[in-house]
């Protein structure tokens, strides 16, 4: 991604903070990427490029296979399912918190900023992953998709993650969504809520278009969330 320099529109004064998860606050491609060759080899489909795999991290997979690997809606849910048990077997934890990420979380949280995760991988997973990096505790709330895939867009995933907040009295005047995709910048935007995008995800540059910022490190995200 390019880096824009952050422009005066960049609040200062964050009242709540929603994360993406793959290519946000963990690399995640290597055991989402290594399980989609599998499920694509057990299925007996080539396996796209190592490039191609990459794409359909971050939007709901169950969209990806049908608009990436034309699959119809059925073949899609069932190569997911194959996906999901070779995932939870194998993928889920061949993944790494990226450099600054858990230092910027403990600074967040110290301020006390409320701070929640809004994913489109399914929740269960998302928990079971933060958990593992020892990450879980800095967040009031962590929202993902559901098992049956009717919450897993980005604007739905915000959606509820707001309303879980809300049900805890979070001041969500002044909210911010962190990502790395554009699918992070328009989910947020259905609600009204500003992106800052990070270069160090799995987004192209043309997916800035609408970030309010986009930033190359961890401490570049800490000056704008905290000041």
């Amino acid at each position: 991604m390019t880096n824009p320099t952050p422009t005066t529109t960049v609040t200062r004064t964050w009242t709540c903070i929603l994360f993406d998860l793959d290519g946000t606050l963990t690399d995640s491609a290597p055991g989402i990427t290594a399980s989609l060759a599998r499920t694509f080899e057990t299925l007996g489909m080539p396996v796209p490029a190592p490039a191609q795999l990459v794409e359909y991290v971050g939007p709901p997979l169950l969209d990806s296979l049908q608009s990436m690997a034309g699959m119809d809606e059925a073949a899609a849910r069932d190569a997911l399912a194959v996906y999901r048990v070779d995932y939870a077997a194998s993928g889920a934890f061949d993944s790494a918190v990226f450099p600054g990420i858990r230092g910027l979380l403990q600074r967040l949280h110290t301020a006390g900023i409320p701070l929640a995760v809004a994913t489109s991988k399914p929740e269960v997973q998302a928990v079971r992953i933060l958990e593992h990096f020892g990450l879980a505790s800095y967040f009031d709330v962590i929202a993902g998709a559901t098992e049956d895939e009717s919450r897993s867009a980005k604007a739905d995933v915000v959606e509820e993650a707001l309303r879980r907040l809300t049900e805890q009295g979070v001041d969500l005047a002044h909210t911010v969504m962190v990502g790395d995709r554009q699918y992070d910048v328009e989910g947020a935007g259905e609600h009204g809520l500003p992106t800052i995008l990070v270069e160090w995800g799995y987004g192209s540059p043309a997916e800035a278009a609408g970030a309010i910022a986009v930033v190359h490190s961890a401490d570049q995200l800490s000056s704008l969330l905290l000041g």
